[in-house]
């Protein structure tokens, strides 16, 4: 973390738990937002930087979206895979300055940038870690859009864009619940900070990731590396696959599920009551599984009141359908459902189709 952001957040409160996490006791981590809005230091996701004359070729090459699309007012979401088309680390891709940016959670970045290092050779790419020269907020809530703009701030109009003001981005993230991540200097963020903070809940690491799992937006964590071809957890859905920008490592194994293959597994919201915490990557089990493999993995859960989780998990559609599908062997049972942006129609005996 910054130094000079670390001794911000201390003399406003913040009480560490390691060098990387700050963990806030005033932490709202359950049920809807409410206004004004929750407020997020989010130190705990890392950035790596792409910079050079082939950074946008190099990664072009690299991840499952088209970096083409990318500008200076468009997000994007995307991953690497391994040779065999299973994500490695999932990402939002971003321009800040003159690098190409790829957030992730710091407990991915050590080896994600040595990976992505491997491949550079002879491009003239850099890629550094620089979790630590940016300082990035979140805030969420109904009444946020207006509370950044009497603070100066912009605000985008459409989900994955990105508005500069100032020295500040603001960029909106997808999701039932409006939700804006900030991004710039310690003194122009602090600033935001310190107008934002007498009017809003302060939250949590698990309050964060909760939004993204009420969105539907997955991430890849150690524990489910190298787990799921992306249309498994529904990347497809959410644009972070491009199947038209050409060759990309894990990119034949990802058309070939595109177009010839048939989709087993998606990605569902779910909620449980269990009095132990899932966790990303434990599996999920059901009467009647084909797979050896299980019926399925948590992608993540989070609290959400005693015993009680949202979780999202890529399960067998067919299980899925089945109901029972459970934490473990003998784990409670999953309610499972749809994610905010629906699932595709898919055509019946009579050719017809139907939304599932």
């Amino acid at each position: 973390m910054i130094p000079d952001w670390r001794r911000f957040l201390v003399a406003r409160g913040a009480r560490f738990e390691s060098e990387d996490r700050v963990r806030f006791d005033a932490a709202d981590t359950g049920g809807d937002a409410p206004d004004p809005g929750v407020l997020f230091d989010l130190s705990h996701l890392g950035l790596i930087a792409a910079s050079g004359a082939d950074a946008e070729t190099f990664l072009q090459g690299q991840l499952t979206n088209d970096i083409r699309a990318l500008s200076a007012t468009h997000t994007q979401l995307s991953s690497h895979c391994s040779p065999k088309g299973r994500m490695l680390a999932s990402f939002r891709v971003l321009r800040i300055g003159d690098a190409i940016c790829l957030q992730l959670p710091r407990e991915r970045l050590p080896e994600t940038l040595k990976r992505l290092r491997m491949f550079v050779l002879r491009s003239r790419v850099a890629l550094e870690d620089a979790s630590d020269r940016w300082v990035r907020i979140g805030v969420a809530g109904h009444a946020v859009p207006e509370r950044l703009a009497e603070l100066g701030l912009r605000v985008p109009e459409r989900d994955n864009a990105v508005v500069e003001t100032d020295g500040a981005s603001v960029l909106q993230l997808p999701g039932p619940l409006p939700r804006f991540e900030l991004i710039g200097g310690v003194e122009r963020l602090g600033a935001v900070w310190d107008g934002l903070s007498p009017v809003c809940h302060l939250g949590g690491q698990d309050g964060w990731a909760l939004l993204d799992i009420r969105a539907g937006l997955p991430t890849v964590y150690t524990a489910t590396s190298d787990a799921f071809v992306p249309q498994m957890a529904n990347m497809q859905l959410i644009d972070g696959v491009s199947f038209t920008k050409g060759c990309y490592t894990g990119q034949e194994v990802v058309a070939r599920m595109q177009y010839l293959g048939r989709l087993k597994r998606r990605m569902y919201l779910a909620e449980v009551a269990s009095p132990v915490p899932p966790s990303p990557g434990d599996e999920l089990q059901a009467p009647g599984s084909s797979s050896g493999q299980g019926a399925g993995l948590v992608v993540d859960a989070r609290p959400v009141g005693d015993d009680r989780y949202e979780l999202l998990a890529v399960v067998e559609i067919e299980a899925a359908e089945r109901g029972e599908v459970r934490l473990g062997d003998r784990g409670p049972i999953l309610t499972l459902k749809a994610p905010p942006y629906g699932f595709p129609a898919e055509p019946t005996e009579a050719g017809e189709s139907r939304q599932t």
